[in-house]
């Protein structure tokens, strides 16, 4: 086999960052899984916290649809600063007019809308809280106590008095990431509030590790931080590569997450299809 020539485009929501293509784009055979793979290596490939296959097919259930999968090649349901580039990405290039649209993914329907500032508000839909509002889980010798919640993907929350170390980060966000209780792997929360309205977070993203901004992670921090009365019910969420505003209208339920999506830059990447075929 030839090489290849895939067309590709690099975006980032507050630096989390990702490679998206076209389906229509991508050549037969190939193995999505081992291509995110490769271009999310930022050794050998074009670096990126996950891979975007974008799907532009309209079909009965939703407007547009996607695949999304981690840097280590692993799926992942929903992302939040993901979507917010894919609905830049589709509106930006032509592919609808319209500033609300609606997305199938893995963690089901999801509607963004472009707002007129030029950030993206994304509907993340209705969490999974837990029965539980807090839990212990034992590392070594370190008790963390923490809460569970699914947006869309599952998230550990672990609140701080003080921001955790670099030392402790890499230590523990892996350690808890893969622990046993979590079959499916976990994205892990090292979350302090400042005030009812702000909270500082730091993120180990389940099949990325460290990222300087999660979406479904700061919809899970302040969803955790309100059921355990510590914030209102909209907050600012500051993570090492900005700030999100997150709000949760109990009324319906919902998770609404607001923040930049930027373009990088585009390009072609010389593909040897031998390296990521089925």
């Amino acid at each position: 086999m030839t090489a290849y020539v895939l067309p590709f485009e690099k975006m980032h929501g507050l630096g989390n960052d990702f490679v998206i293509i076209e389906r229509r784009h991508l050549p037969a055979n190939l193995n999505d899984k081992a291509l995110s793979r490769l271009l999310c290596d930022r050794h050998f490939g074009l670096g990126a916290d996950g891979l975007i296959i974008v799907d532009l097919s309209i079909s009965r259930d939703a407007d547009f649809a996607w695949n999304y999968y981690n840097a280590d090649g692993s799926d992942a349901e929903m992302c939040g600063n993901g979507m917010r580039c894919f609905a830049k990405y589709v509106f930006e290039r032509g592919f609808t007019d319209d500033y609300t649209f609606s997305v199938l993914t893995k963690a089901g329907i999801i509607k963004p809308l472009i707002e007129s500032d030029g950030t993206v508000t994304v509907d993340m839909g209705v969490p999974e809280l837990p029965e539980k509002t807090k839990e212990e889980i034992k590392i070594d010798s370190r008790i963390f106590d923490y809460t569970y919640i699914e947006v869309g993907n599952p998230h550990c929350i672990i609140f701080l008095d003080k921001d955790i170390s670099d030392s402790d980060f890499y230590l523990y966000g892996p350690r808890i990431e893969k622990d046993k209780r979590f079959p499916n792997g976990v994205n892990v929360e090292f979350a302090r509030i400042l005030n009812s309205k702000e909270i500082k977070c730091r993120v180990w993203e389940r099949g990325c590790g460290p990222t300087l901004a999660c979406g479904t992670g700061a919809c899970a921090v302040l969803l955790a931080a309100n059921i355990n009365n510590l914030s209102d019910t909209s907050a600012s969420i500051n993570l090492p590569g900005g700030s999100l505003n997150i709000r949760w209208d109990k009324n319906s339920n919902h998770v609404f997450l607001n923040g930049p999506a930027a373009f990088v830059y585009t390009g072609q990447f010389n593909l040897d299809p031998k390296l990521v075929s089925s």
